[in-house]
């Protein structure tokens, strides 16, 4: 599959006369994909209308979330999903390797590394990381709450 191919554009949730929308795309795990997935994010938040804090939020967690994949995985490519469902933004980065523990938030941040999930804890309502239901990866993801911008 091509990068920032949608996986799936659109799914129907179960609840009658709601919506949700998904959007998947994978990139391979190098640095340069970083810039990919902020722009493939831009692009596919603005084709939804959503704009304002929470667009410029998750904008950043998707760099963050893609850059700590990168850096600290064995990975070879990494999938992103980006879902507006139910009044939230739900932004998750699927690796193909990961460390025992999972992420864990660093309070002794250097001047160049160390602050990502710092940041994706202050700008998400709630954030976490599980295994991957193939065991071939983890998954960390965060929640953004929508304000006055319109909802998905």
């Amino acid at each position: 599959m091509a990068p920032g191919s949608a996986l799936i554009s659109r799914l129907a949730d179960l609840s009658p006369g709601t919506e949700a929308l998904r959007y998947c795309f994978a990139l391979p795990a190098q640095p340069e994909s970083v810039a990919g997935a902020r722009q493939l994010t831009r692009a596919r938040l603005a084709q939804w209308r959503l704009g304002g804090d929470t667009h410029d939020a998750a904008v950043l967690i998707v760099s963050e979330l893609v850059t700590n994949a990168v850096v600290h995985t064995g990975s070879t490519r990494v999938l992103c999903e980006l879902r507006c469902d139910g009044g939230r933004l739900r932004v998750s980065v699927q690796d193909q390797g990961h460390q025992p523990g999972g992420p864990r938030l660093s309070r002794t941040a250097d001047d160049e590394h160390g602050r990502g999930l710092l940041l994706v804890d202050s700008m998400s309502s709630a954030w976490g990381s599980h295994d991957a239901g193939d065991s071939s990866g983890r998954i960390v993801w965060a929640e953004l709450p929508f304000g006055g911008e319109r909802a998905c």
